[in-house]
């Protein structure tokens, strides 16, 4: 039996355990952490990250989807372990970290509540059956549809999801529906296997793509309603071609706890 003491972080609804795991005590299989995110019999939430030492930046994050396995890099992840470390004092106003996508800069406001991080440049963006594919530290189908407050996208994605060319690695899948001077976007991820309230590489899939798609280049600025709240993408776009990609939105403790595995 081991008892760890827990925070839970959530960003425009994507919600997340963290555990400080600096002295590297924590070794949990893909089953407890997949129990632990479970939403009935654990604490529940949408991905499990440990917070550890790095020689390379202030600290690495270390990311396993709900369903325990490691996953790629969340951007919302990435705002809320910011978040935390700079609750427990590792960080100001300012963090340099490890992900597995690799290096990561973010800064936050004085409350701790809002992050802005930077994203990985991305070089690539493939045009599929009228939709967009490409990688913003995870792999993102960007989808336009019509009528998206109605559809049913845990069906709809999981349906793309789990077609030929992405069934083996996953796909997160992005449905987009333009509003105002931004996007509505909803979410189907892979390792959930269900929609989220909110998916932070994905709503930056969007912003590039949609840029893509209009043939705007320069610097621009993309605000994104997800179904948790609001998220705003800032970058350079030189055809298929993005820069200085900033991910930003809030990033808000929740509640601590220890749980006893």
């Amino acid at each position: 039996m081991q008892s760890i003491h827990f925070f839970k972080y959530q960003g425009a609804g994507n919600d997340f355990i963290i555990v400080d795991n600096r002295e590297k005590n924590i070794q949990l299989s893909q089953e407890k952490i997949n129990h632990l995110c479970d939403r009935r019999f654990g604490i529940g939430a949408d991905g499990f990250m440990l917070l550890q030492n790095s020689a390379e930046g202030d600290f690495e994050m270390i990311y396993h989807n709900a369903d325990g396995q490691l996953g790629s890099m969340c951007g919302n992840g990435g705002r809320c372990i910011v978040a935390f470390a700079k609750k427990i004092e590792i960080v100001s106003d300012h963090a340099d970290f490890i992900a597995i996508d690799g290096r990561h800069t973010a800064s936050i406001n004085d409350e701790g509540n809002w992050v802005s991080l930077k994203m990985q440049d991305v070089d690539q963006i493939q045009i599929i059956d009228k939709s967009y594919v490409l990688d913003t530290g995870s792999p993102h189908y960007v989808k336009l549809v019509n009528e998206l407050e109605a559809m049913d996208v845990k069906h709809e994605g999981a349906s793309i999801r789990n077609s030929t060319p992405y069934k083996k690695d996953g796909i997160n899948v992005n449905f987009v529906s333009p509003e105002e001077d931004g996007y509505f976007v909803r979410t189907f991820e892979r390792g959930v296997e269900d929609e989220t309230l909110a998916c932070g590489t994905g709503v930056t899939a969007v912003a590039l793509a949609m840029a893509y798609k209009k043939g705007e280049n320069g610097q621009l600025k993309t605000p994104i309603r997800a179904l948790g709240g609001n998220l705003l993408i800032r970058f350079h776009a030189d055809n298929n071609h993005f820069r200085d990609i900033y991910l930003e939105g809030p990033a808000e403790y929740v509640f601590e706890g220890t749980v006893t595995i």
